[in-house]
């Protein structure tokens, strides 16, 4: 489809999406309109057109919803991060070095593990695990003998031998006590082991943060010890001579922190903690300051949940700064320090690419007597008087008016005193003011807020081949904004406004929160569906998280995953690397204990009965068997 609109150029589209606000230099639009990845973060250097890929994946079989993961913004988000933690330290003249680690949780997935454990091996750079599973992964993967490995979480005996079998293999584990109960197994286990772990404590702030996740800071945090815990932890270590393990301190006071200040409070006072544990005896080798580092999800810079009101480099900055002023006011070394930063390293890499197929909204293309007649019931005369009579000054007037009549006319029929047809035209009516209303008022400054609110539940519904639960699951449980944005056709002006619903049969699986120039907003500006084309559409920033949190609603399973690298020597630029297959339906029906096996011989033992008594013929049949089991494996969406 070719289009002409020589009043709106890219720049308008960067605008309309933000791309420029959320999307770090990494995104932006060729002069073919389309969508692009600039791995170099510079808009006039190398350039992966997604449409591209999304034509190169359907050539080699690819179906769509599918995830698409630029592993050169992973290895860059890495380098970025370790890069200006050196930078930053050498310029205050901190005497200790930054060992990061990566935790697991954030993005499992082995590919991504493997990347950002390649990365980071010039740096030192490590894994933090949470679980048994994630310390199997980490044992296994991290296999840089001077970059850390450490272990968070709940911890039971088997967790615990588990780092003594890495302790054995000559690597760093440091042991966060996340509860005073886990010393004593620490050090029994540690005795038998005959090895010496890092020990670290992780301390309850008093420090409140704020956003989604302010209730895992604080005095009743889920996890760490209270101060008079930490007293007696090292009391306890000094009694049994084994203070000089505990040498790693630890806060973390919640993920996606929206306000700097919140941060600057947290280094400070876990700053103090750190030099009254020094002057206690206790030798701590390392600071670990936790996650939390956000990411700029809505492009506002803000410190509202979906955003941060600094940058990578400004956290860096007081991490270090503050620190160093603290430690050099009390006289005290400069430790080490440890980030435990996920979101911000890898929501950046992956997004989820998915096809519109259908469209959903009010049909006032039937015609309708529009002036009354003399058999028109009385409230299809008012109505048709209201739609007459509507103008600029007396919307708001109409629009009450109108309602009144929409509620009288459903309880008149209700009553049996109008029938369906005429309960039809007036609904058609009805829905044509709001419709003129919303044109009325769309440049006035002040409008009602029962009009604004028209405008949402008026707009169509564009029907996206993905499950929201599967592929973006913080959007429905604790309304995370994502950004999302047409692949092509950005050099055309978008007209329609519209929210977006999922395949699923689940009232909730839609999408009315966007980002705009102004904010939030309740519809997504998008593009008119082209006729006999494929409009894509993607889901950004879904890197952290989403990958690895879906559920399986209505047996929607994994997607299909195309891993993309960039090629200067490619005449597109880039090659896909891997494509990883998602979930057959067989797949996800075994996770919920039905046997495919199983299942298609009880439909063909059906259908053998069938053709016995003659109800089916033989080749039909053997058939309808073939295609049951063809839709057994094949992908869970749509076609």
């Amino acid at each position: 489809m070719k289009e002409k609109n020589t009043n709106w150029t890219n720049e308008d589209s960067l605008h309309t999406y933000q791309i420029k606000r959320w999307g770090e230099n990494y995104f932006g639009i060729n002069a073919e309109g389309e969508l692009s990845i600039y791995p170099n973060q510079k808009l006039d250097g190398m350039e992966i057109s997604i449409q591209k890929v999304i034509e190169e994946a359907q050539n080699q079989g690819v179906s769509f919803p599918a995830v698409f993961r630029f592993h050169d913004i992973l290895r860059s988000q890495v380098k970025h991060l370790n890069e200006s933690f050196i930078q930053i330290i050498n310029e205050a003249g901190f005497k200790g070095k930054y060992f990061g680690v990566f935790p697991i949780k954030v993005n499992q997935l082995r590919e991504v593990v493997e990347e950002i454990i390649d990365v980071g091996q010039e740096y030192n750079y490590g894994l933090e695990a949470g679980s048994k599973p994630e310390l199997l992964a980490a044992l296994a993967y991290n296999t840089n003998a001077k970059s850390l490995t450490v272990l968070n979480g709940n911890k039971d005996e088997d967790y615990i031998r588990l780092a003594m079998l890495g302790c054995k293999m000559g690597k760093k584990i440091a042991i966060v006590i996340e509860k005073f109960s886990e010393i004593h197994h620490v050090l029994k286990l540690a005795q038998l082991f005959k090895v010496e772990p890092i020990i670290g404590v992780r301390a309850k702030l008093s420090t409140k943060s704020s956003g989604k996740w302010a209730e895992s800071s604080g005095d009743f945090a889920k996890f760490g010890l209270t101060i008079p815990e930490i007293v007696d932890l090292v009391s306890l270590l000094k009694e049994k001579n084994k203070l000089h393990l505990l040498s790693l301190f630890h806060f973390h006071v919640g993920s996606q922190i929206p306000d700097i200040r919140i941060i600057k409070e947290c280094i400070t006072e876990g700053a103090r903690i750190y030099t009254n544990l020094i002057k206690m005896g206790v030798q701590i080798e390392y600071f670990d300051v936790g996650g939390g580092v956000g990411v700029n999800y809505d492009g506002t810079r803000s410190n509202t949940c979906s955003s941060i009101n600094y940058t990578l480099k400004d956290y860096i900055g007081d991490v270090v700064y503050i620190l160093k002023d603290i430690c050099d006011l009390e006289g005290i070394k400069h430790p080490h320090i440890v980030t435990e930063t996920g979101r911000a390293v890898c929501a950046h890499h992956s997004c989820v690419i998915t096809n519109v197929y259908g469209d959903v909204g009010l049909d006032n293309n039937k015609s309708l007597r529009w002036n009354t007649h003399e058999d028109d019931h009385l409230i299809l005369k008012h109505i048709k008087q209201l739609h007459t009579d509507l103008n600029q000054s007396n919307y708001q007037d109409t629009y009450n008016n109108a309602c009144i009549i929409k509620d009288e006319t459903i309880s008149a029929f209700k009553l049996g005193v109008i029938d369906l047809e005429q309960r039809s035209s007036a609904e058609l009516i009805y829905w044509d003011i709001c419709s003129r209303i919303i044109s009325l008022t769309e440049n006035e400054k002040y409008v009602p807020e029962e009009i604004k609110k028209l405008k949402t539940v008026m707009a169509e519904k564009y029907l996206c081949n993905f499950s929201l639960f599967q592929s973006a699951p913080d959007t429905w449980a604790i309304e995370q904004l994502l950004p999302i944005v047409p692949i092509n056709r950005l050099n055309t002006k978008p007209t329609k406004e519209c929210t977006l619903a999922d395949i699923t049969c689940d009232s909730d699986g839609k999408i009315n929160n966007f980002l705009s120039p102004e904010g939030h907003k309740s519809t997504l500006t998008i593009h008119e569906l082209p006729k006999n084309e494929k409009y894509f559409i993607g889901l950004f920033l879904t890197g952290a998280y989403q990958d690895i949190m879906g559920d399986m609603h209505n047996l929607f399973g994994r997607l299909n995953e195309v891993h993309i690298y960039s090629d200067e020597n490619d005449p597109s630029n880039f090659y896909i690397e891997e494509i990883i297959h998602g979930n057959s339906a067989a797949d996800v029906l075994e996770i919920m204990q039905y046997n495919p096996a199983e299942m298609s011989r009880k439909i063909k033992v059906e259908i053998d009965k069938k053709i016995k008594t003659g109800e089916i013929k033989p080749r039909t049949g053997v058939s309808l068997v073939d295609y049951y089991e063809a839709c057994l494996y094949s992908y869970t969406y749509l076609n």
